[in-house]
């Protein structure tokens, strides 16, 4: 039997990545897992805005956290989330995964042929945990090839360019193309606008407006990064792998009441007396 080596401690998630309106800090750290300081002592940075995000929960659901303590979350150590990347061509989403996989940064643009494909782990309240990033092709011609991979997403990742408006207008014809191949109400949804380092502070106010607006059409958590500066990178795929795991928790829970696939997403309620809620997600209004 293979032992799978020790994650590293900087892919340890120890507690739910928070919303936070506090002042954004260049960077966009939070507190390191299990008690280590941040790297700034102010408070945490704002890396998304409130009404931005799926929910506002503080931590892991208290039913999903008592699953992983107890070591009742099924094959432990296959524990992985299908995401994909989609947007137009030279939006950033090569240099975004890269910038987190492999802490680098190449200006040197070279368009992705077809489909790349990365594995990051993590442990996530201990539970060994893996993120497939499929990072697709954002030019017309190979949207075919790129598209056969779309299927059996938990999460779909829809990048735009903050300094180009109809990279924005694009995203709801990618998240319609992706949703072709997955059901709406079993997927995470996350809105990123790249390049934030290239934006003034006045231009980047007048885009966040138009993108919130998009998110919430979408059902979409926002977030604004930047693969140059690292800003909010590290921080953005952690609430990714969390969410993912978290809903992955919640599918095999439930998966002796019902016939949920192991893997499946399911989407969780605030009230502890109704973990999972009944009624799926509808078809977002950009897509029909």
């Amino acid at each position: 039997m293979n032992v799978l080596a020790p994650v590293r401690r900087d892919r340890v998630i120890a507690d739910l990545p928070r919303v936070s309106r506090g002042p954004q800090q260049r960077g966009g750290d939070l507190a390191e897992p299990h008690g280590h300081p941040a790297r700034s002592s102010l408070s945490p940075p704002q890396c998304f805005r409130k009404e931005a995000a799926l929910h506002t929960r503080p931590a892991f659901h208290p039913t999903v956290a008592s699953a992983c303590q107890e070591q009742r979350t099924g094959t432990v150590g296959f524990k992985i989330s299908k995401i994909i990347v989609v947007g137009d061509l030279s939006v950033g989403k090569t240099c975004l995964i890269n910038r987190f996989c492999k802490d680098t940064f190449d200006k040197n643009y070279k368009a992705t042929i077809g489909v790349d494909f990365e594995m990051e782990r993590f442990e996530v309240l201990g539970v060994p945990f893996s993120l497939q990033l499929w990072d697709t092709a954002g030019q017309e011609r190979f949207k075919c090839i790129a598209s056969t991979y779309y299927r059996g997403a938990q999460a779909i990742v829809i990048v735009f360019d903050v300094n180009d408006v109809g990279s924005l207008e694009h995203t709801r014809q990618w998240l319609a193309d992706a949703l072709k191949e997955n059901d709406p109400s079993n997927v995470i949804l996350f809105l990123v606008g790249s390049k934030k380092d290239l934006s003034t502070p006045a231009q980047y106010s007048l885009i966040e407006k138009d993108a919130l607006k998009v998110a919430q059409e979408m059902q979409a958590e926002y977030w604004a990064v930047s693969s140059l500066t690292g800003e909010n990178v590290r921080d953005f795929f952690f609430r990714v792998a969390a969410l993912t795991f978290e809903s992955s928790v919640v599918a095999e829970l439930e998966r002796g009441s019902n016939t949920r696939r192991i893997g499946d997403t399911v989407r969780i309620s605030s009230k502890e007396s109704d973990l999972y809620l009944s009624m799926p997600r509808k078809k977002p209004k950009c897509c029909q």
